[in-house]
């Protein structure tokens, strides 16, 4: 199992440019319809998780996967996976970057490239949109709203959204019992 962990996330880690909020997608489709080792709620609940914690995003959820599935050597099987890749390629182009720096070519992959991450940041946005209550979508859309135009901070939105989830829970545990 630790060596498929390790694969899986290599494979995510190789083919995913653009970031942590880029390999999320990947990750989902991985641990959750390809391997079914995760079910799709508590990998949501997983990737809160890692939304909140410090750290790139991506990074977070393979040790959360990884914990999830084989406790610590899991957690270090996934995220070896995750950052072997990155961390080869980075240094390749550490050695190399003298000499492409300024090349044509180059520059036009990666301006080809950033449409692409666009998409692959906005993809499980709006996956994890469908389905929502339309309170929960305009809760949404004011948070960006409130980061974009009036410089909150996420943290302090996240902090906000985590007293306003647990407030809720105890309103409907006094209307109905516990839930």
């Amino acid at each position: 199992m630790l060596l498929r962990l390790f694969l899986s996330f290599l494979k995510i880690g190789a083919f995913t440019f653009g970031g942590g909020y880029a390999m999320i997608p990947l990750i989902e489709r991985e641990v959750i319809e390809r391997k079914k080792w995760i079910a799709r709620e508590e990998f949501l609940d997983l990737l809160t998780l890692a939304q909140s914690a410090p750290g790139p995003i991506s990074l977070n959820t393979a040790v959360f996967v990884g914990y999830k599935l084989c406790g610590y050597s899991g957690a270090l099987a996934a995220i070896l996976g995750t950052i072997l890749p990155s961390f080869t390629i980075i240094l390749m182009i550490a050695l190399f970057f003298r000499e492409v720096r300024h090349n044509v070519w180059v520059d036009a992959a990666f301006r080809g490239m950033r449409p692409a991450v666009v998409a692959l940041i906005v993809y499980p946005v709006v996956k994890l949109a469908r389905g929502m209550h339309l309170a929960m979508l305009l809760v949404i859309i004011g948070s960006a709203l409130a980061i974009w135009y009036l410089g909150w901070s996420p943290v302090l939105l996240l902090a906000l959204g985590g007293v306003g989830g647990i407030c809720w829970e105890l309103i409907q545990i006094r209307k109905g019992g516990v839930r």
